[in-house]
Parts: C-alpha cells; structure tokens; sequence
C-alpha cells in the first residue's frame, strides 16, 4: 500500500488533505503542493493540508499551502477539512507556523467558519486608484474588492494580474469583483494569488466583500452566489474603523475520497 491524500471539497474549491502522523519525514509542504495541485499534470487543487490529529481541550492544528508552494491562511479548506474522517465535532484551528486562529462549527448541512480577527485584520485604505468603486481588507492574506455592474461581463484573466502584482500589495492580493443584485444579495468572482487563475469560490475573499459592503451598503448579512453555483453567506459585525467581529462564512463541503500516490511522483 503507498502513501494516502484525502480529498474534500469546500464551495467548489478542492483541496488535498495528510495527516501529520502518515506523512513521511521527508514531507516539505510547499513542494508537495507543487507537485501534487497543477491541473493537467497534478489533481487540479487549490491547495494542500497538513493536519494534526484533534486532542481533546486543545486547538486542531492545521497547515496549508497553495497550489504554488505559499504558506497561507485558507477559510474554504478549514472547513472542507471538517468533512474527513477523525476530525473533530467543533474545534479552535491555528495555523501552526502564523498563529493565525479561527473557529469552526457545524451548521446542518453546510460548515461555518469564524474568521481571524483583530487589530491585523479588518479593512484598510485601498492603496490604488481604480476605475470602479473599491474596498480592501485583511482576512490572513489580502483582499481586493471591485464593484462592478455585472460580474459576468468581466474578463478577470485580464484585468485581475496587473491588480495582484500591482506594487503597492507588498504581498500581492487576491482580486474579487462584486456585483450587488439587491440588499443582501450579491454575485460574487476571484482569481487568487498562488492559484494565479480564478477559482470557484474564494472565502476569505467573500468575507472581505461581506464587510466592505457592509460599510458602504449597510447590511451586515451578505449571501454569495459563487462562481461554484453554492451559495455562501457572511454575517458579521463591523466597527467604525473597520475591524470586524464575528465574522462567520457558511457554505456546503464534501468529501470526495482519498487517492493512493503514485511512486514515480517522488514524494517518498
């Protein structure tokens, strides 16, 4: 028998999933996950786990990295992770290398996920002019977010790189176009650093968008129709200077299976 990856999906975001016991010691995170996420020639993820086995009274440790080999914080594969096998009813999650921390819970059918919060997190000064309407946050990684009229008439392939190398994003930043179809109600597209293509559903992106509109359109509970065709929905509570509480994203995840690696990935 060779070595496992688990598979679970989050909103349309797929993503692979070790657990640290099972792993060999020779395991580097960030060139698994270039091996193993390209389409065509890898399983088509957006990013690669590391799990620690839950104990009891203490946080669930997690690590992810993206598809090109970044190490980050990823709310959509927090969640998905809840669907495998051993995980845990409810549990505190950290991020073991950033610190970085959040909740997660059960909500029937679909998984819900409370965002890091605190003075690094929350809204900020876009630091760029851009030609529509434009909000920018802090989430673990970075958040572009544009309003548009139509999400559907946008061609995100050409407008969203320059964005996401723009230099004043020291970091880059993942790039979301918005469209408001009423109160509440919202359309929602991304393309994602590390990915460097759009995705079907980027949640720490759609929290961000949840909070911007949140300022600007007063509503505080955002649905999300993503480009997966699953629903997302955010409900969260903003301050004057844009720092968020109770940021909590909601969406359906599957367990897709498990695969056995092939030897001549060399992966060990």
């Amino acid at each position: 028998m060779g070595m496992h990856m688990h598979i679970a999906s989050a909103s349309g975001n797929v993503f692979g999933y070790f657990w640290g016991d099972e792993l060999p010691t020779t395991f580097d995170g960030p060139a698994w996950a270039r091996v193993l996420s390209p389409r065509g020639v890898g399983f088509g993820l957006d990013g690669l786990f590391r799990l620690q086995r839950p104990r009891p009274g203490q946080a669930w440790e997690q690590d992810h990295w993206d598809a090109d080999g970044a190490y980050t914080f990823c709310s959509n594969g927090s969640r998905a992770a809840m669907q495998l096998e051993g995980s845990p009813q409810d549990a505190k999650v950290v991020a073991m290398s950033s610190g970085i921390g959040c909740l997660l819970r059960r909500d029937q059918a679909a998984i819900g996920i409370r965002m890091p919060e605190g003075p690094d997190c929350g809204l900020r000064t876009v630091p760029i002019k851009t030609p529509q309407p434009s909000g920018f946050g802090f989430v673990g990684n970075p958040q572009l977010v544009l309003r548009v009229p139509a999400v559907a008439e946008v061609d995100l392939a050409r407008l969203a790189p320059a964005l996401r190398w723009n230099s004043a994003f020291p970091e880059g930043t993942n790039v979301n176009v918005v469209e408001v179809a009423s109160p509440g109600q919202a359309r929602i597209r991304s393309y994602e650093r590390g990915v460097e293509g759009e995705t079907l559903c980027c949640g720490t992106g759609c929290a961000v968008a949840a909070a911007w509109l949140a300022r600007t359109e007063g509503v505080s509970d955002w649905t999300f129709q993503t480009q997966s065709g699953e629903p997302v929905t955010v409900a969260l509570r903003l301050d004057s200077k844009g720092r968020w509480s109770d940021l909590w994203l909601s969406g359906p995840v599957r367990r897709l299976g498990r695969v056995e690696l092939d030897p001549s990935l060399g992966l060990g």
